[in-house]
């Protein structure tokens, strides 16, 4: 079963406190790990109400997260993607 056709446009992210030359790849990383979790929270329960009927969000508080001392920009961007899902899905 294919599921359905799901567009995500982030047109800012705003990160205080991280290197500048790691944007791209924390960005990559918020990426593919967003993409694996609306992939799995749709083949689990299905398109989430807060996603349906284009579920537009003019701003979305992720909140915020505890960064491991010396993480790496994939394991940030894996963080952030978690904290912006569960923004999305609340």
């Amino acid at each position: 079963m294919k599921g359905p056709n799901i567009k995500l446009h982030i047109e800012e992210l705003v990160l205080h406190g991280f290197a500048p030359g790691d944007r791209h790849t924390i960005a990559d990383a918020v990426q593919r790990e967003l993409s694996q979790l609306l992939a799995s929270q749709f083949a689990e329960h299905g398109v989430q109400p807060s996603l349906a009927n284009n579920g537009e969000h003019a701003h979305l508080d992720a909140g915020s997260f505890d960064v491991t001392p010396n993480a790496k920009p994939n394991a940030i961007g894996a963080q952030i993607a978690q904290a912006v899902h569960g923004g999305l899905t609340k």
